[in-house]
C-alpha cells in the first residue's frame, strides 16, 4: 500500500555538513544515530543512505532524518535527490526503524532520573529543532557524560550549546551536576 500524502522538505542546520529532512508525518518512535553502514542493522532507510559514499552519519528522529555528508560533495547537488529518495521510501511503507531489543534492568538514582527527565523533555526537543540530538550516557561523581548526535556532532557551535545551554540548565535544576562532557 502506497501512502501518497507524505511530503519531505529539507533545511540547513548550524552544522554546514548536516541537512535536516523533515517529514509531514511521524516516521519513528525514537531518535537513533548511525555512524557506519555496519551499525545500520535496525534501519533499512539508514542502510540505503549509507549506500552513498559521501555519507558520514544518519540520525533518524520522530519526523525527520538528519544526514551528515563528507565535505567533498555539496548539498546543492544532492539535497533534492535525497528528499525524493526519503519520500519514496516512506510512501512505499518500507521500514524506517526496527524496534530495539533492550536488556537494561538497572535502577537509576534520583539525580539520574531528574537529569534524564530534563534532557528528554526540554533539551532534546530544542536540539532536534536544529537536526541534532543529545543522549545521556552516564553520570559519575557530579560529571554528566552525553553524546551529541546528528547535526550537533561536529557542529562548530556544539561546545557553546553544551556548556552555555545544556550544562547551565542542568546545574540550575540539579545542583549535583558539576560538569557536562560530550563523549565522541
Amino acid at each position: 500500500m502506497i501512502n501518497e500524502n507524505i511530503k519531505v522538505t529539507y533545511e540547513t542546520t548550524p552544522n554546514p555538513q548536516s541537512m535536516k529532512f523533515v517529514f509531514s508525518k511521524s516516521i519513528a518512535e525514537e531518535i537513533v544515530q548511525f555512524s557506519t553502514l555496519q551499525s545500520c542493522q535496525r534501519s533499512p532507510l539508514a542502510s540505503k543512505i549509507f549506500g552513498f559514499p559521501w555519507t558520514s552519519s544518519v540520525m533518524i528522529g520522530h519526523n525527520f532524518v538528519t544526514i551528515t555528508k563528507q565535505d567533498w560533495v555539496e548539498w546543492e547537488i544532492i539535497a533534492e535527490h535525497l528528499a525524493h529518495l526519503l519520500q519514496e521510501h516512506v510512501q512505499e511503507n518500507e521500514p524506517v526503524l526496527f524496534p530495539e531489543v533492550t536488556t537494561d534492568s538497572g535502577e537509576d538514582s534520583e539525580v539520574v532520573v531528574q537529569i534524564k527527565k530534563i534532557i528528554d523533555e526540554e533539551i532534546r526537543p530544542a536540539v532536534a529543532m536544529d537536526g541534532g540530538d543529545i543522549v545521556f550516557q552516564s553520570y559519575e561523581k557530579g560529571v554528566l557524560y552525553v553524546q551529541m548526535r546528528g547535526a550537533c556532532r561536529g557542529c562548530p557551535g556544539a561546545m557553546a550549546t553544551l556548556k552555555g545551554g545544556v550544562e547551565s540548565r542542568l546545574k540550575a535544576s540539579v545542583p549535583e551536576v558539576i560538569e557536562v562532557i560530550a563523549l565522541p
